[in-house]
C-alpha cells in the first residue's frame, strides 16, 4: 500500500492516515484491524461504546501503528465542523496536516414491510446513511491528500431483494451515485472514490441475526454460492485492498463482496 506522497512522521518515516467512520464494531472495526496491520495509522469514530473503541484501539496498536477513536454521531451534521477540528489535531499531533484514506462504513440497520415503515423510520436511515456520508466527507474533503482515496459502505441489498429490507437498501442505494460523482468531482485531484456493497456478514447488524442463528445462515448459504455469509475480517480486507496502490485504476466503481450471493 505504499504512496510516496504519503505524509512523513516525526521520525522522518512514511506514514499513511486513514479516518474510519463507524469503527468500534462490526466491518468497521475490521477494517481498522485491517489497515493496522499493512502499516496504515487510523483515526476511528464510533457513537456510544467508547469501551469497545478501547478495545479496538488497543488490538491495533499492537500492529505498531497510531490508532486513536473519537467519538461521532453521524447523524448530527451541525457537530461536523468541530469533528473536523478533533480530527486536525490528531493529525498535528501526529506530525502531519493531511489524512490519505476515507471510509465510509458507519450506517444503521432497519427491517420492516414496505407497509409497516414510518416516515420517522426513513429520516433516520436518511440522517445516518446518506446526510451524513454526503456532510462527514464533504467536511473532510479539505484535509485529505491529492491522490487520496475514499471507500463508501453500500450494501449487496441494493442489486438483490429480501423482504423488509427496502427502506436500508434505499438507504444505501443512495450512496452509489455519490461515490461516481465524487469519482468524477474529486478527479482533478486525482483522489479515486470506490463503492463497496457487502453482502450478508456475521456482525450485530439487525441484532446479530446472520451470525448467531443458525437457519437463517443456512438461508443465506442456500442462495451465496459460497455457500456461507461472510466474516467480518472477510469484508475489512477488501477495504485495506481498495484502499491499496493495486487499486489505483479502479476508480468510481461499484466492488460487490458478496461471496456471490442470488447469481
Amino acid at each position: 500500500m505504499a504512496d510516496s506522497e504519503a505524509g512523513a512522521g516525526r521520525d522522518g518515516a512514511v506514514r499513511r492516515v486513514a479516518i474510519v467512520t463507524g469503527g468500534s464494531r462490526g466491518i468497521g472495526r475490521s477494517a481498522v484491524l485491517d489497515l493496522a496491520a499493512h502499516g496504515v495509522d487510523v483515526v476511528f469514530t464510533y457513537n456510544s461504546e467508547a469501551g469497545a473503541a478501547d478495545e479496538v484501539v488497543a488490538e491495533a496498536r499492537k500492529h505498531g501503528q497510531r490508532v486513536s477513536a473519537l467519538q461521532l454521531d453521524v447523524s448530527e451534521v451541525d457537530t461536523f465542523g468541530s469533528f473536523v477540528e478533533e480530527v486536525r489535531a490528531e493529525l498535528t499531533a501526529w506530525g502531519t496536516d493531511r489524512f490519505d484514506y476515507l471510509v465510509n462504513n458507519a450506517g444503521i440497520w432497519h427491517t420492516a414491510s414496505f407497509a409497516d415503515t414510518t416516515p420517522e423510520d426513513l429520516d433516520r436511515l436518511y440522517a445516518v446513511n446518506v446526510r451524513g456520508v454526503f456532510f462527514v466527507t464533504q467536511k473532510l474533503i479539505p484535509l485529505l491528500r491529492d491522490r487520496g482515496r475514499i471507500v463508501n459502505l453500500s450494501s449487496g441489498l441494493v442489486r438483490f431483494v429480501f423482504p423488509g429490507k427496502a427502506a436500508y437498501a434505499m438507504s444505501k442505494g443512495a450512496i452509489e451515485p455519490l461515490t461516481r460523482y465524487l469519482a468524477a468531482e474529486l478527479a482533478p485531484r486525482g483522489i479515486r472514490v470506490n463503492t463497496l456493497a457487502p453482502g450478508a456478514t456475521a456482525t450485530d447488524f439487525s441484532g446479530g441475526v446472520i451470525r448467531d442463528d443458525p437457519n437463517y445462515r443456512k438461508r443465506v448459504g442456500e442462495i451465496t454460492a459460497l455457500g456461507r455469509p461472510a466474516e467480518p475480517q472477510e469484508i475489512g480486507s477488501v477495504v485495506a485492498a481498495l484502499l491499496s496502490d493495486d487499486m489505483h485504476w479502479i476508480n468510481g466503481e461499484r466492488i460487490e463482496a458478496s461471496g456471490g450471493m442470488r447469481l
